[in-house]
């Protein structure tokens, strides 16, 4: 059955990367209507999320970024398909990185970095940073079920120079890599909604008390990594660029949970700039009443 969905998959996959932008975007317009006006696709989680986040909005104002933010949800889905049949140069062209030596400053004292990113703009064209860096870039995902969709898109990440690591075995193999000599750049989408522990870390984000991906922290605590974090923007269609600003270079030496505080703080200063490019399908405060009482 796999194997079934992904030779349907496939030929769809390639057409999206083929065609040009022009028409790329014309099918992302119309899929935009399908998904938002006819389907209605995850409206009410969006909606419920908006209402949360900005609940000093008028329903007009929420609807206005509710509708730009599915016309960017469309466009980032099928520039994720495009990038499988983009050339460097068009990839280096269509994402641009600026102050890299904030980053790549790690690379002179051999160490590995780590940048903490959210689910905002486009940042899945992240990986492309290996275009830029003599460390290679490694990037922590989730793999999908269907297991030749999954080998599709680790293949299409390394076009550009990143290299997959599942989350399910992300500590082991940074430890294998960080002990073998490896100097890395890490990238961690860090905006995740991690299920409550007794353990877990709750803070405010959007003004809602949730649990916080701790991740990062741990990784650039135990080995030393730098941490920066990606300020991702869209500057028109089809074009973004990122900036970074660092967020420790001693991670040791930092106050517990300062590094996942700042880059709460900086996500959502992005968001409040800007909120159509975040990512609002996902449930982002599905544990808000699980929080432990102050």
């Amino acid at each position: 059955m796999q194997r079934a969905v992904y030779l349907f998959s496939y030929p769809f996959i390639y057409i999206i990367a083929s065609i040009p932008y022009s028409v790329l975007y014309v099918l992302s317009d119309f899929l935009r209507l399908v998904i938002y006006n006819l389907l209605g696709y995850r409206k009410k989680i969006v909606r419920s999320n908006l209402k949360r986040a900005f609940p000093y909005k008028s329903n007009e104002e929420l609807i206005w970024i509710e509708k730009r933010f599915y016309k960017h949800f469309c466009d980032i889905t099928l520039e994720a398909f495009k990038s499988f049949k983009m050339s460097s140069e068009e990839m280096q062209k269509r994402m641009v990185f600026k102050n890299l030596d904030v980053l790549t400053q790690f690379e002179k004292e051999n160490r590995s970095v780590i940048i903490m990113c959210g689910h905002y703009a486009s940042w899945e064209w992240m990986l492309s940073i290996g275009y830029h860096t003599v460390s290679q870039g490694y990037g922590i995902y989730t793999p999908i079920m269907n297991k030749y969709l999954n080998e599709l898109i680790i293949e299409i990440r390394k076009k550009h120079r990143g290299k997959l690591i599942s989350r399910y075995s992300a500590i082991q193999e940074i430890k294998n890599l960080h002990e073998g000599g490896t100097v890395a750049v890490y990238g961690l989408v860090s905006d995740q909604s991690p299920r409550p522990k007794p353990k877990s870390y709750w803070r405010p984000f959007l003004g809602v008390k949730v649990p916080v991906f701790l991740g990062a922290e741990m990784i650039a605590r135990e080995f030393d990594f730098g941490v920066v974090y990606a300020k991702i923007n869209r500057v028109k269609r089809g074009y973004y660029e990122a900036s970074f600003e660092l967020i420790s270079d001693q991670p040791k030496k930092t106050k517990k949970n300062r590094i996942t505080d700042t880059f709460t703080e900086w996500l959502e200063q992005d968001i409040y700039c800007d909120p159509t490019q975040y990512l609002w399908t996902h449930k982002r405060f599905k544990h808000m009443d699980k929080a432990p009482k102050d």
